[in-house]
């Protein structure tokens, strides 16, 4: 091969790789399209909505409605702590539960080592509802 032919293959080579790394970009462009006309409908609903709607104001239809039963005092009454630490507590030990659904769909592969792993598992989550419980967390009073 002369000099004139390696310099061509290679300009081939990197002109190829070019068009491959462009080519790529056209990959995405029906998700762009999608993405625009999703948009583009959001904003002509609103917009319709907005202008052919109707515009009557009236005091009753400004209140806030719960389930046909009258609203009485202020929405931002103090709730007490414990509320939302049961809560927080409750969504720590339901995902700490979520770990285990794994653990079953894989026991007979992970043998003695998986067993003794989920009791140690087990064992941590034990120790802090004992901990919790000395603490007085799921006391309401």
């Amino acid at each position: 091969m002369t000099f004139v032919t390696c310099a061509l293959v290679k300009f081939d080579a990197l002109n190829a790789r070019k068009m491959t790394s462009t080519s790529h970009l056209w990959d995405y462009f029906p998700i762009v399209i999608m993405a625009l006309i999703a948009l583009g409908f959001v904003v002509t609903t609103m917009v319709l909505t907005h202008t052919l709607g109707p515009k009557r104001h009236v005091k009753i239809k400004e209140e806030a409605f719960e389930c046909g039963i009258e609203s009485k005092g202020n929405a931002r009454t103090p709730f007490s702590i414990k509320y939302f630490l049961v809560a927080i507590l409750f969504v720590l030990f339901d995902v700490e539960v979520i770990f285990m659904y794994p653990w079953a769909v894989n026991f007979t592969e992970l043998g003695v080592f998986g067993l003794w792993e989920m009791f140690t598992f087990m064992g941590l989550m034990i120790v802090g509802l004992v901990y919790i419980i000395r603490k007085g967390a799921l006391n309401w009073d």
